[in-house]
């Protein structure tokens, strides 16, 4: 199985290329031009980053909100076993017997995030039509 896997197609390839270079005259490929890297292009990716982190940190904080057993959500975060008083998904908060139990970093990274997203997208779309 691992043959038929990884050798035979690193053969495929290997026997691909050097066909390709036999019918260009044995010439070495140069490499293709990179991209420049634009403003616009570095904004983008802030953008994206900042949405994929704030994603990942929503994720987290929604893990402490109940979902099927709702006393369940405090025995495991709090270590009583009681009905939550109040949750709610955004801003992500947990209240059992009257403490918050989401960690307090949550709300505001995930505000940070999102300012840091918004204003990257329009930084982005602003500096891409600029150029033109």
């Amino acid at each position: 199985m691992v043959i038929l896997a990884l050798v035979l197609p690193a053969w495929a390839g290997i026997t691909y290329v050097g066909l390709v270079r036999a019918r260009r005259g044995n010439a070495a490929l140069p490499p293709p031009p990179r991209p420049r890297r634009t403003s616009a292009k570095k904004a983008a990716w802030i953008a994206g980053l900042a949405l994929l982190a704030g994603g990942a940190l929503h994720v987290y904080g929604l893990s402490y909100l109940p979902f099927l057993f709702p006393e369940d959500a405090c025995w495991f975060n709090a270590g009583a076993k009681v009905t939550p008083d109040s949750s709610s998904a955004l801003p992500v908060s947990l209240v059992c017997q009257g403490e918050e139990v989401v960690p307090w970093w949550v709300n505001p990274g995930l505000l940070v995030l999102a300012v840091t997203a918004v204003s990257a997208t329009v930084a982005a779309v602003v500096l891409r039509f600029r150029r033109r």
